[in-house]
């Protein structure tokens, strides 16, 4: 019989909910337009509906008129930015999840004690763009499937982007250590909680599906992982969808299985409607596999829990 295993966790993070939840509240507060530096998180969805709603999304700050209110996203941004924002006299807010500013603080005590980091992401990611600025010179930007060689002059520590796989993760590291004998562990993993609770939730449904499913933007490195690990885990095909217009029937035949899961910036509307698409071709039966619950919550930015006015 045609059956979907619907993976949990998956769907919104706390760091994700803060984030589009401080854009709706500085739209209630402060009116629109309010401008956002970059995607606030990387979902065309919630994109469009924030636009449609009085958000207008830049590229760079000299798109922000002077005096004007902008939010910065939840991948971070680096030091440049906020000083960019200071002298330009715009008032700011910023959403940034609370791991990424983890891994940012780690970089400047990292580089204040002596070491040459690496940074184990990729180069074009926001989130990375914005971990170098915190010690720039100091960072060195590997690849985690190609950790190419570099020059350190002393010690060398790791850190890396919060949402990569976690085995992906690890087997870079053990490619940089045997390079550099001596290389630090950071305090804690980076690995964003939410990152790794759908990737187990994925992989522990991967190998009973001849078609894994997952919703999420071909820019969410989060959703691209879990197409990887789902693949790795056993899974026949794995496919990512912005929505279920974008799913393809063909990927259905000869498959009495279907793992459905989502990323971690994708409303949970967006998974109802592919189940939905899923039910109107006979996958009607839905067995929900969960690995573990997440209660994490993250306070929202200090400018909209007081009337502090931001700047």
């Amino acid at each position: 019989m045609a059956q979907v295993l619907l993976a949990a966790p998956r769907g919104y993070c706390a760091g994700v909910e803060r984030a589009i939840i401080t854009v709706e509240e500085a739209l209630k507060r402060f009116g629109s337009p309010v401008y956002v530096r970059k995607q606030i998180v990387h979902n065309t969805f919630v994109v469009d509906d924030l636009s449609r709603r009085g958000a207008i999304f830049v590229d760079e700050l000299d798109e922000v008129p002077d005096g004007a209110l902008v939010v910065f996203s939840a991948h971070g941004v680096s030091p440049a930015v906020k000083e960019e924002a200071v002298r330009r006299g715009l008032r700011t807010i910023d959403a940034t999840c609370p791991l990424v500013t983890k891994v940012h603080k780690e970089a400047v005590r990292m580089a204040e004690a002596g070491y040459e980091i690496v940074l184990i992401g990729h180069a074009e990611h926001e989130e990375v763009e914005g971990t170098v600025g915190e010690a720039p010179g100091r960072i060195h930007v590997v690849d985690p499937a190609r950790p190419g060689e570099f020059r350190a002059e002393g010690p060398v520590s790791w850190l890396s982007q919060t949402t990569l796989a976690v085995d992906e993760t690890l087997r870079a590291v053990e490619r940089l250590r045997e390079r550099h004998p001596g290389l630090i562990d950071p305090p804690s993993d980076d690995i964003c909680y939410a990152s790794q609770n759908r990737q187990e939730a994925v992989r522990a449904i991967a190998a009973r599906c001849e078609l894994v499913i997952v919703v999420g933007s071909a820019n969410s490195s989060n959703s691209q992982r879990l197409v990887d690990v789902a693949l790795a885990a056993g899974a026949g095909a794995a496919y990512l969808v912005d929505r279920a217009a974008h799913a393809d029937e063909r990927w259905l035949d000869g498959v009495r299985t279907v793992g459905v899961s989502s990323g971690a910036s994708v409303p949970e509307g967006l998974v109802t409607e592919l189940l939905g698409w899923l039910a109107a071709r006979g996958y009607a039966d839905v067995e929900p596999v969960t690995l573990t619950e997440e209660t994490l919550t993250f306070s929202l930015p200090l400018e909209l829990r007081s009337n502090r006015k931001p700047g």
